[in-house]
C-alpha cells in the first residue's frame, strides 16, 4: 500500500512540476491579476455612484465580457485559471515542502481551497463565454434560500458564515504577518521592487480579509433574519458598506486593497514558487 501511495505522489509530483503547467499557471496569475483590478475598480463604483453592477469577482468577468476582445481574453483568462487549479489540487495531494509538520498540512489544506476558487472561476469564465449570466451574488442567494426552506437549514447558513468569517480574519493576518512571502522567489527581485511587492500583498491579503470578514457576517445575519439576500458574498458585503457615510470611504480603501493585490498578482506571475 505504501509503495503505491508513494509511487502516486511521484507521479503527481512530476506532474506538478512539469513546464507547460508552469507556463500556464504563472498566466493565470496575470489572468487574477486583471480580474482583481476590474473588481477592484466596480468596488470604487459602488462606492462613488451607487453602482448597481455585481461587485465581485464574476462582476469583473462581466465586464470583461462586455469589452469587443473580451470572450477571446476569458478563455485565456479561463485556461490560466484551470492550470492555477490543477497546480494548487497537486500542492494538496504532495504538499509543497514534503514536510509533515502541522504547518505544512495546513498549507495542503489552502491549496485544496484555491484549487475549488481558480477552478470555480475558470467554470464561470466559461460559462460567461457561453452567454449565461452567471453570477456568484445569484448563486449564493439561491443556495441559501434552498437551505434555508430545508430543516436546520438556518443553523447550516449561520455556521458557513462563521467559517467565512474566520477565512476573513485568517486572510487578514497572513496578510499582515506577510505569510506569503515565503511562496515567493524573493531572491530573484532587485532590492528597489521587493519591498513595494511584499506592501502589496499585504495590503492585498488584509483588504480582501475585510470583506470576506464583513460577507461572512452576513451570512449570518441573513441566517437569523431568514433574509437571503444578505447572502450573497462579496457583493452584499461591498454593498452594504456604501449603505453608510463612514463604509463609503472604508470601500475606497478596500477597493484600494484590491487594486493592489491585483498589481501583487500580476507580479507573482513572475516571482511565485510553483
Amino acid at each position: 500500500m505504501s509503495s503505491t501511495t508513494s509511487n502516486v505522489k511521484y507521479h503527481a509530483s512530476r506532474a506538478a512540476e512539469s513546464k507547460p503547467l508552469e507556463y500556464l499557471a504563472r498566466g493565470g496569475f496575470i489572468g487574477y491579476g486583471i480580474i482583481h483590478l476590474l473588481f477592484a475598480w466596480i468596488a470604487l463604483q459602488v462606492a462613488i455612484a451607487g453602482s448597481s453592477q455585481e461587485s465581485d469577482q464574476s462582476g469583473a468577468l462581466q465586464q470583461i465580457a462586455g469589452e469587443s476582445y473580451g470572450k477571446t481574453l476569458l478563455i485565456v483568462i479561463a485556461i490560466g485559471l484551470a492550470a492555477m487549479a490543477i497546480w494548487q489540487a497537486f500542492e494538496a495531494a504532495i504538499g509543497e515542502s514534503g514536510e509533515r509538520n502541522r504547518t505544512a498540512m495546513a498549507e495542503r489544506v489552502l491549496s485544496g481551497v484555491r484549487a475549488v476558487l481558480y477552478g470555480y472561476l475558470a467554470w464561470m469564465a466559461v460559462k460567461i463565454v457561453q452567454g449565461a449570466n452567471a453570477s456568484m451574488g445569484d448563486s449564493y442567494e439561491s443556495k441559501t434560500s434552498g437551505l434555508m426552506s430545508s430543516s436546520g437549514g438556518r443553523w447550516l447558513v449561520a455556521l458557513i458564515g462563521l467559517v467565512v468569517l474566520g477565512v476573513g480574519v485568517g486572510m487578514f493576518y497572513y496578510g499582515w504577518k506577510r505569510k506569503f512571502v515565503k511562496h515567493l522567489n524573493t531572491q530573484q527581485m532587485t532590492a528597489g521592487t521587493r519591498q513595494p511587492i511584499i506592501r502589496l500583498g499585504m495590503a492585498g491579503y488584509m483588504s480582501k480579509g475585510v470583506a470576506y470578514a464583513i460577507a461572512g457576517g452576513l451570512f449570518v445575519t441573513a441566517a437569523v433574519n431568514y433574509d437571503p439576500e444578505k447572502a450573497r458574498g462579496l457583493d452584499a458585503a461591498l454593498k452594504t458598506l456604501a449603505g453608510y457615510s463612514w463604509g463609503v470611504w472604508l470601500l475606497v480603501l478596500i477597493a484600494a486593497g484590491i487594486a493592489a493585490f491585483g498589481v501583487y498578482c500580476i507580479a507573482q506571475a513572475k516571482y511565485r514558487k510553483i
